[in-house]
Order: structure tokens, then sequence, then C-alpha cells
């Protein structure tokens, strides 16, 4: 009898990793990475829950940190497998868990050389020689063509429409009895008619289901996101200031940028120069840019028509160097920086947060969601100081926010992606969200008569 257990992404919208096993064959769904609170954090440095040489394969459902951010440490602690993405999620892997190996490299030097750190010395979770060593492992596995396991289990992916290379992943897992029992897991479920991305693919049956809950309990405002940016920007400019915006390297930054190219071809805001400070997040754009092909029928139309990446806007300069992107602070006439991390966790945008929240020209915005404990959530609920690098700095910039611009599907839109179900599972589990969003979203599941529950950290659940 298959067996389920939640290995993260349960009471929170972090750490996703889900472990099947089939009793003849062990796979995870994602490798996720714990953000947010310290107690969260502390789990990527403990034990880890399993053996990581047990285990046959690794699905990976798309490249944001908290779905793959693990993958080192469990290579370095000795899985052999191979871990299977799409095509354009294995280059944001590496991309993506280069970066964020770089970043914890420059953070523990620079805690250690300011002397602000717990730890003597301070360390990174994992090294850029991890990641080299993790790399070999990525597999390709293009949507909709099933890879058969060793027990005659089948796998595919299905286009989750959150981010350029996202994917729900279908098990067919094998019952010994010439049938299958199905499972799918949503992954992160994009928004239906986006700016850049394609729709979330529909599901029409499964035995199982995890679905995502980040927004639960939310429903997206009706705003007009590209007019509150551009009033955002507006404003910003006429007061002398700038704007700075945490944004994810992988998906975020690019449909800013798709904006701001339609924002300043109607008029709508001045020709601001717009600096993109994130290694990361460049390799992410150029990659987008190679891909037009895969973006939505919009995007393809404004490249059809100009010939030209939808996603580059005018007077947009690429911050490649440490030194290029301090010298950004030496900078006194309006501008747009966008620098990651989406949550002010860490990176290069911690030092322009530290220069600039002192003054009351500038604006902070944010464009995505802010788990609790994280600098975006604190500086989001009206914090007035906030400890960056060991630092208290004053608050006095605006902070913004725009909901709108978030990749994840709202809680309506989670339904409307269910009702492509033309029967119901025998059980669904809500995760990757935090508890009152699960609680929300399971809540409104129950109501279309589904057998629901939101699972524990280390749950084990058999599948009948």
């Amino acid at each position: 009898m298959a067996h389920l257990q939640f290995l993260g992404g349960s009471h929170t919208v972090t750490g996703s990793k889900y472990l099947i096993d089939t009793g003849k064959t062990r796979f995870l769904l994602d490798c996720g990475m714990f953000q947010g609170s310290k107690e969260l954090r502390l789990r990527n440095w403990e034990e880890l829950p399993i053996k990581p040489s047990s285990l046959d394969h690794i699905f990976v459902s798309h490249a944001h940190i908290d779905h793959i951010g693990m993958l080192p440490v469990y290579v370095r602690e000795s899985y052999q497998g191979p871990i299977w993405c799409t095509p354009e999620t294995l280059e944001l892997t590496e991309i993506n868990l280069t970066d964020a190996a770089h970043l914890q490299e420059e953070d523990a030097r620079y805690a250690n050389k300011q002397g602000y750190t717990k730890h003597k010395p301070a360390l990174p979770l994992y090294t850029l020689e991890d990641v080299a060593k993790c790399v070999p492992h990525l597999r390709l596995l293009e949507y909709a063509k099933p890879l058969e396991l060793s027990d005659g289990s089948r796998v595919q992916f299905h286009d989750a429409g959150h981010v350029l290379g996202s994917a729900m992943v279908e098990a067919q897992l094998a019952n010994g009895n010439g049938g299958f029992t199905s499972i799918v897991f949503s992954g992160d479920l994009g928004r239906y008619h986006a700016l850049i991305d394609t729709d979330p693919f529909a599901i029409e049956r499964a035995d199982y289901l995890l679905v995502e809950s980040t927004y639960g309990n939310r429903r997206h405002a009706q705003e007009d996101a590209p007019h509150e940016l551009a009033e955002i920007i507006n404003e910003t400019a006429k007061r002398g200031g700038s704007l700075v915006v945490p944004a994810f390297a992988v998906g975020r930054t690019q449909i800013l940028l798709y904006t701001l190219r339609d924002l300043k071809a109607k008029g709508m805001i001045p020709d601001l120069p717009v600096y993109v400070d994130s290694p990361m997040a460049i390799s992410v754009t150029e990659l987008y840019c190679r891909h037009i092909e895969d973006l939505s029928l919009e995007a393809r139309e404004v490249f059809k028509a100009t010939g030209k990446c939808p996603i580059l806007c005018p007077n947009l300069q690429f911050v490649h160097t440490p030194q290029e992107s301090k010298d950004l602070n030496s900078l006194h006439f309006p501008c747009v920086i966008i620098s990651a991390s989406g949550m002010a966790t860490g990176g290069r945008v911690l030092h322009h947060l530290k220069y600039r929240l002192p003054d009351a020209h500038n604006t902070v915005l944010f464009v995505g969601f802010q788990a609790n404990g994280t600098r975006g959530q604190i500086l989001k609920d009206g914090a007035r100081e906030i400890k960056i690098h060991g630092e208290q700095v004053p608050v006095r910039a605006q902070i913004r926010s725009i909901e709108a611009f978030s990749r994840h599907a709202d809680a309506e839109e989670i339904l409307c992606w269910l009702s492509s179900f033309r029967v119901p599972p025998k059980k669904t589990w809500v995760v990757h969200g935090e508890p009152e969003s699960s609680a929300a979203l399971a809540e409104d599941i129950r109501k279309l008569g589904w057998k629901v529950s939101v699972p524990n950290y280390l749950d084990v659940i058999e599948l009948q």
C-alpha cells in the first residue's frame, strides 16, 4: 500500500516537500527550503527527516526556492537519483540555486566581517560547490509525457501557469492489480488571463489531491495594477524619491518589466531609469526572452508587432557587479530599483532598503506574497524600524503593496480550477499555505461536498 508523508509545506507557505512511497519506489514532490520565522528556518539545519539515499526520484514543480531550495543539501547528504523538471525549470533551477548559494556565502562572509552573527563562524546552508554537484542530477521531462518508474507507476507534468516552466505533477501509482491509483499535486497555481503566463491546465480526475493555498483565504482585489503602479511611480517621482521593489527574480520581475514597458509606451509614466539589481533576475529575464513562444497570447502579439522582447522596457539597465549595486546608493534622482529577494529575506535588496527606508521621499513597493516573519511582512504591517544586518533601520519611506501582480491563484481561482474535476477526489489535502489560509480554503472545499483536511508536518497517510 502506498503512503504519503508531508515533509514540508503544511501549515506554512514554504518548504514544499511531499514523499510518496509505493512500497517499491520512493519519490519526492518538490524539495523546498523553509523560509520566514526562525522556527521554520531552523528546520533547514536539522537532521533530514528521511535518508536521501532511500529516494529513487525527485520531481520539481517549479524553480522558486521554497520548492527547490534543499536540493543541494539532499544531494550532498547522499541522494543519487534524477531530479525531474520541465526544460525551462531545469534552466531556472540552475540559475536560482547558484544565486541562492552565492547569496548565502556572501551573507555569511558579511555577517562574520561585521560580527553581528550569533554563530561563530556564520556558515551558508550550502555552497556553490554543493550546487555544482547537484546540477548533473537535473533531468528533462516535458509536459504531458509520462515517465514510467521501475514499479510500473507513471508520472507526468502539466502546465500550472504560475511562472515559466511551472508544473503540476500527476502520478499514476501502480497498485499491483494491473490498475493505478492517481494522485495530483497542484504545485503553485497561476492566475487566469495573466499578462505573460498561460492558464493552468485543467485536471478532470484524481483519486487524491494536494492543492496549494497560498492565497486560500483571500480574493485578489479588483484593482487596476498597471494604473496603481503608475500612480505610485508618479507620486514618488514628484517627491524626488526612488521606488524600491523587492521582487522575486523568477516571474515577478518579468511581469513588472512588461508592465513598465507598457506604461512608458502609453505615456502614463516618465521614462525613468529602471535598474534590475539581481544577477539571477537578469539571467531569468534573458531566459524569458528566449522562450517567447511559451508566453501568453498578449505577450506574443507584442513581440509580433514590435519585433522586440515584450519584457524589456526603455531605459532599462541591468546591474551585474556588487560595486555597480553599491553605486546605486549614490543616485539622488527618481528611478525604479527592482531587486531580490521578494520577501526581503536576503540579497542585494537589503542594502537598498537599509539606505532608502530612512528617507520619506522614497517608496518601497511589495508585489508578492510575504510569509509570516519575513521583513516584507513586518514592513507591510507598519513597523517603524526594522533590523537589517544587525542594525535597527528607521522606516520613514512610504510602504505600498499591489496584490494584483501576484502570480498565485486566489481562493476563487483555486475553486475555479477545482471545478474542472468531473468527480471529487477520494481525499484532498490543503497544503502550502499559512494556517489561516489553508483552513479557509479547506472550509470552502468542504462546502463542495469534498473530503478535505489540512495535514500536519510529518503526517503519514495511507493511500487506499
